[in-house]
């Protein structure tokens, strides 16, 4: 018996062969909570991963949805991202345990994403990418104790490059599309060596608009990086 992570009910595990002879631990929650998380998969838009089966025809263009035309048709832009993948939907389960795991400090709560995020990285990425998780600034580090990017970077199992630093300004999650498509640049490069001729994979808890993501790219691109795509735990 184990106590789930997320509703701390006692379940059984469901042992495989792969659990059984220690390939990979057993997932730390019960089938409940599990179900309660909608998997990402089928017709997604190629550069964010939006999945189209929840967006009206109106909103996708081809293989893009609209929000990602808009973001290419903007000169400053275009470009920047070749795309995302994430693991879940940000339902509103997801949230509540986003919640507890980034607002709420509870470092643990991690573990319930490990198998997941690591397979998507293993389907759509290879170990040729230069692994750098989204950094918060000096004073939103100190409010959490830990930053949640980092943390799913190291799920991984890839070296970790925390080459980008970043300035404290108002949270992307405050702004509208428009201010997040105008607002300064945030972050800047520590080691441009590092990063030069690199393909870059960036990692971060939660793509909503995609501004944090891009601008972070551009930063890297304008250091002499190849290509900029990322890994996002939840896709809103």
């Amino acid at each position: 018996m184990s106590t789930c992570l997320l509703c701390h009910n006692y379940f059984e595990e469901a042992h495989s062969w792969s659990t059984l002879f220690s390939v990979r631990a057993p997932d730390p929650i019960c089938i409940t909570c599990t179900s309660k998380f909608e998997m990402i998969h089928g017709d997604i838009c190629a550069i964010c991963g939006r999945p189209f089966a929840q967006l009206a025809e109106v909103y996708r263009d081809g293989n893009l949805c609209y929000d990602c035309i808009r973001w290419e048709q903007d000169q400053r832009w275009q470009g920047v991202l070749t795309m995302n993948r994430s693991v879940f939907l940000y339902n509103e389960f997801a949230k509540e345990v986003i919640s507890l795991y980034k607002f709420r400090s509870d470092y643990i709560v991690s573990d319930v994403f490990t198998t997941n995020i690591k397979k998507t990285f293993q389907k759509h990425y290879t170990s040729n990418y230069l692994i750098i998780p989204i950094p918060l600034s000096n004073e939103r580090l100190y409010e959490r104790g830990f930053n949640q990017a980092t943390v799913l970077a190291q799920k991984l199992g890839q070296p970790i490059h925390e080459v980008l630093s970043r300035f404290h300004h108002e949270k992307q999650s405050k702004k509208g599309r428009a201010d997040r498509l105008e607002s300064e640049n945030v972050f800047q490069v520590v080691d441009s060596a590092v990063v030069k001729g690199k393909d870059i994979l960036l990692i971060d808890d939660i793509y909503t608009t995609g501004s944090t993501l891009r601008q972070a790219g551009e930063t890297l691109l304008h250091a002499g990086a190849n290509i900029i795509s990322s890994l996002t735990l939840m896709r809103s």
